[in-house]
């Protein structure tokens, strides 16, 4: 598979490559699912290109391509070596790819990710032990995940090993682990085509790293909330409503080491859509770690629903059956949401209550990063170790934020109804404030302590400072929470 990476790298089968070989607008297309420009593309370049051509065709639009063509895109691999790996099929004079291979990554760490070919690019329903490419969850996860440098990582249902990939340019050793023997055949794949070697074992949940440790655990894992039945291993776990993302929550501290953060998509059933946390706040309080819950998404039973039941290219009339099965369970269990979201955890180095943070943050723009998380952490332990004595003694700054008010036209004039700040790029950055706390976050230059601020504002509106610092202080916990105010060095 070494030699079948370097022939892709070789042929410019690169993000960058394909981009230019298609254009932007075709590319553009592509990346929704709409393939033809892109197969309109393939068929006008250039000759010097034609190899590269017949690999996109190959292998991201899912043609049937002339066995001349196949054998110069190749060379010097001859086709029926592909075919002996499982890469390629033959069909009548041409051949087809069985795998979906595509490039995935940045500009630092460009990969070759193998995974089972999607089904819009087939007529026939996905197969039980279908396995999934990149996907907006798994990058959304990748890009959440702390990237600090870790002596042992788990990929918790690895599927086609995206996360392991990720894992691998900074943890010394990586567990990947799934129930499904042919993902764990194509992860394999994924990791020789990139040079890579992880230890892959097969089981559910924690079962193959019974009794170790590991500094980070991430997990993507099949998630779906149903009936319990287990027809399509990617996306149903076999445990009914949202069992597998409780046992991963209420479990994962057995597996993790002092300091250790895991991090999970999960999906979570909601009985009352204004109590929403509250069984996923059962669990994380169960589990006895720090915890950043961060619910991205609420979804109604029939959207829910019908996301997954279009994601696997059945029939109307399968589609139409199932969906009605999956909704009528939905009304005898009384759900009626499904949360979806990320769970980032940490094991306390000492004994001490857990934090636990459970919040939606649903804006576009406000997706959690790794180094989110971090700082997240960060400002935590730093409130956790701070009075409000030493805060008020502290000089605070204020990070650049954008200050937005809303007004209505009254007798005198504009009158203000609300007003917040907002920290850009960071996820759920919105402080609510009022006159004071706006004056006094203009205020913050790292230059006077916080208290002498306080000082200033009590005189100015003629109050008494102790009393505006009692309930000014909370406001400012929170403001340092979310990134918009901070300790000046």
């Amino acid at each position: 598979m070494h030699a079948l990476g370097e022939v892709l790298r070789e042929r410019d089968y690169t993000d960058a490559g394909i981009a230019d070989l298609l254009g932007e607008q075709a590319g553009a297309a592509l990346t929704v699912g709409t393939w033809w420009p892109a197969l309109r593309a393939t068929e006008r370049a250039e000759v010097d290109r034609r190899p590269l051509a017949t690999l996109i065709r190959l292998f991201l639009l899912g043609a049937v391509e002339p066995e001349a063509d196949v054998t110069a895109a190749f060379a010097p691999l001859a086709p029926t070596t592909l075919v002996e790996q499982g890469v390629l099929v033959r069909t009548g004079t041409g051949y087809r790819a069985v795998l979906d291979i595509r490039p995935h990554g940045s500009d630092q760490h460009e990969y070759l990710v193998v995974s089972d070919q999607d089904a819009l690019l087939s007529a026939a329903t996905l197969a039980h032990d279908h396995v999934l490419g990149i996907g907006g969850a798994s990058i959304s996860l990748a890009q959440a995940v702390v990237r600090t440098s870790a002596t042992r990582a788990l990929d918790l249902g690895t599927g086609c090993g995206i996360q392991a990939l990720h894992l691998d340019s900074h943890a010394e050793s990586i567990v990947a682990t799934d129930t499904n023997p042919r993902a764990l055949a194509l992860a394999r794949v994924t990791a020789q085509l990139n040079g890579m070697s992880w230890d892959l074992r097969e089981g559910s949940l924690f079962e193959p790293v019974a009794g170790e440790r590991f500094d980070l655990i991430v997990a993507n894992p099949p998630f779906v909330v149903g009936t319990g039945s287990q027809d399509y291993i990617y996306r149903d776990s076999g445990i009914a409503g949202d069992g597998i993302s409780r046992r991963l929550i209420e479990q994962v501290a057995d597996y993790l080491e002092p300091g250790g953060v895991a991090q999970l998509l999960a999906n979570w059933v909601v009985h009352d859509v204004d109590d929403w946390q509250a069984r996923i706040g059962e669990w994380v309080r169960a589990s006895g770690l720090d915890a950043w819950v961060v619910q991205r998404e609420l979804a109604d039973p029939i959207s829910y629903i019908s996301l997954w039941i279009a994601d696997a290219g059945e029939t109307p009339e399968s589609a139409a059956e199932r969906g009605a099965h999956w909704l009528d369970w939905f009304e005898r269990e009384q759900i009626v949401g499904i949360g979806m979201g990320l769970v980032t955890l940490r094991k306390p180095e000492t004994e001490r209550a857990p934090d636990v943070v459970i919040e939606e943050i649903t804006a576009a723009g406000q997706e959690v990063s790794g180094f989110e998380v971090q700082a997240w952490w960060a400002r935590r332990d730093f409130l956790r170790s701070v009075s409000d004595e030493e805060l008020l003694a502290a000089p605070l700054s204020t990070a650049p934020v954008f200050l937005e008010a809303q007004s209505l036209p009254g007798a005198d004039g504009w009158q203000e109804i609300s007003a917040a700040v907002t920290r850009p790029g960071g996820p759920g950055a919105v402080l609510p404030v009022d006159e004071v706390m706006t004056a006094l976050l203009a205020g913050c230059r790292g230059e006077v302590p916080l208290g002498g601020l306080i000082d200033l504002l009590a005189d100015f509106h003629g109050v008494d400072a102790d009393a505006l610092a009692e309930v000014t202080m909370p406001v400012v916990r929170e403001a340092i929470t979310r990134g918009i105010l901070y300790r000046a060095t």
